[in-house]
This record gives C-alpha cells, structure tokens and sequence, in this order.
C-alpha cells in the first residue's frame, strides 16, 4: 500500500550536495515539505528549509524530526578524495556517526517519523572483476565494503522498532548540476569533451549506474510503499563495463575519439591532478537488484544511451 507525498513532512539529513538537492525538488514536486539538514546552507536555492547540524552531537535540529512523515538519511564524506589515513577514518566516522546521532534524536522526541529511507552503497561487494551481484551476494573486501558494513549495522541499532527500514544500496548516479555539483558527471563530461574519454586500464570494470530520476523513485517508493523493507541495490538494470561506458558518453556529447589512459597514468593523473582516488577509476563492480526485478520496479532510464542523452541533451548518433 502507498501513501502520496502531498503535504507530508520528509527531512533529508546530508541534504546539501548533489543528490540532496536532487531529491529534495523530486519530493517538493510530489508536493511534500521539505527540510534538510546539513552542516552548511546548501548552494542552491530550492523549495526546502534548511536546519543546521553538526551530524554527531544532538541538538535542537531534532524538533525537525517530531511528527515528520519520513527520514533519508544521506550523510557522508565524499569518497572523491585521495585516500589518506585522516580521510579514510572520516569517511567511516561521517556515516557512522551521523547514523548513531539520528537514532539518539529519535529516542527524544514524541512523534517520530514513522520509516526511516537509509543510503549505503553498492560498493559493499566490493570490485569483483566479472560476478554479477545482488542483494544476496557475498560482501566484498576493503575500505569501501569495511566502511559500508559498519554504515549499515549503524542503521539497524539506531531504527526505531516501530519504523519501517530501507537500506537504498546506491550505485553510481547520474545527474545534473543544479547549483550543488552534478556528480561524477562533472569531472567526466568535461574530460571526456577534451578528448580524454577513453579506455581506462584494461576497460572490462564494471560501471553500474542509475539515472536521478530513477534513484529519487526509489528514494520516493521507499518513504511512500508500505510493503518495501529491507536492503535493495539501487541501480539500472544495465550495468556496462568502462570501455561500452565511455563509449556512450562520447557519442552523448559528440566527441568521436577519447584517448586511453594506461593505469599507471591514472594514478598518476587522480592523485597529483584531480586530487582523487584512482582506485574510483580502476576498478568497478557489476550489481543488478534482484528485489526490485521481483517486485516490478519498472525504470525510466533502463539503458545508458537514454540516460546520457536526457542528461546530456545531444541526439545520439
């Protein structure tokens, strides 16, 4: 059974980038009000209020919380960094923390909402090289499943018994910029433009994605679908691997040749040039959501060429 969102009260804790703000004009479009939480103002202007928090210590940002209909809790450390010590500890202390904090404000207020819509990430089964994974499969090894595992243990001690919980296990989103960053989109749209579009490393690393449009659905099924509990990978039913990825992209911005990168000049370039992770380039995962398959979810934007050219606005060629 759904619920429509007209003039519900849902708070997106971590609302302030690019997928906050996404989603917060997706469920202000459905006709719900809209509070993020965030440590800073978000950059764009939009239909929201903002409440200031720290994500670890309680405060009076819990009151925003009281009688809403719904919580998304999308707060974490960009993991577009180089992987230093100190940034690898606040990737894992941002997520667990803010997700602790929330379960804390819940217990100190009369009304709490009654689901709570949790982002984790895809990268939990980590970056094998050909496996096609879904919610069932074996977790992965590394920072990335490490620190997925702990966000998500994090959220079922802090959940309420009485809430509904939806673990939304995200893969890699394309999106447009609107004033808070368009994601990935953004580093690879303009590289891409400049010739770089190629090959990296050997190619065949799995790319699975899911268009904005798709994932703030799902963000809305799980606030709204009475029946939807439990973990589900949040990503198209097309994944591809880097080489079909760079390809599209190419052909969505009318650029025809992208020069290939060598993986030792990917480490190279990531770290001394885009001040990143070259392992974000190098290796990838396939998942597909045998969940959402079951259920019927039906996807807008099922296969990469649509999505890159609603994103992207060229004719594919």
């Amino acid at each position: 059974m759904s619920m429509s969102l007209k003039d519900k009260k849902v708070v997106i804790a971590g609302g302030s980038g690019f997928l906050g703000v996404s989603l917060a004009h997706h469920l202000a479009d459905r006709g719900a009000s809209v509070v993020i939480l965030s440590r800073n103002v978000p950059k764009a202007n939009g239909p929201w209020r903002h409440c200031s928090w720290d994500g670890r210590t309680l405060g009076d940002w819990r009151n925003e919380l009281n009688e809403a209909d719904g919580l998304v809790n999308l707060a974490g450390r960009s993991v577009d960094c180089i992987k230093a010590p100190d940034h690898q500890d606040e990737i894992l202390r941002s997520r667990v923390e803010s997700t602790r904090v929330l379960g804390k404000a819940l217990r100190k207020i009369d009304a709490p909402p009654p689901v709570w819509v949790q982002m984790s990430t895809a990268h939990i089964y980590g970056d094998p090289p050909v496996v096609m994974c879904t919610e069932d499969s074996a977790f992965g090894y590394g920072l990335a499943p490490f620190v997925a595992r702990a966000w998500e243990e994090a959220f079922q001690a802090s959940m309420l018994p009485s809430q509904r919980g939806v673990v939304l296990r995200t893969s890699f989103v394309l999106g447009r910029n609107r004033g808070a960053g368009g994601g990935a989109l953004d580093t690879l749209g303009p590289l891409t433009r400049m010739g770089l579009g190629g090959t990296i490393g050997d190619g065949t690393q799995g790319m699975s994605w899911i268009h904005e449009t798709d994932m703030n659905r799902l963000f809305e099924r799980g606030l709204t679908d009475s029946a939807m509990q439990g973990a589900y990978i949040a990503s198209a039913p097309h994944p591809v691997s880097q080489v079909e990825f760079s390809r599209e992209l190419r052909r969505a911005v009318g650029i025809p040749i992208g020069l290939p990168a060598f993986s030792w000049m990917v480490r190279v370039g990531a770290r001394f040039l885009l001040h990143s992770d070259p392992e974000l380039a190098l290796y990838g995962r396939y998942v597909v959501s045998q969940r959402l398959d079951d259920d019927g979810f039906d996807f807008q934007f099922s296969q990469l060429r649509d999505a890159l050219h609603d994103l992207l606005g060229r004719s594919a060629r």
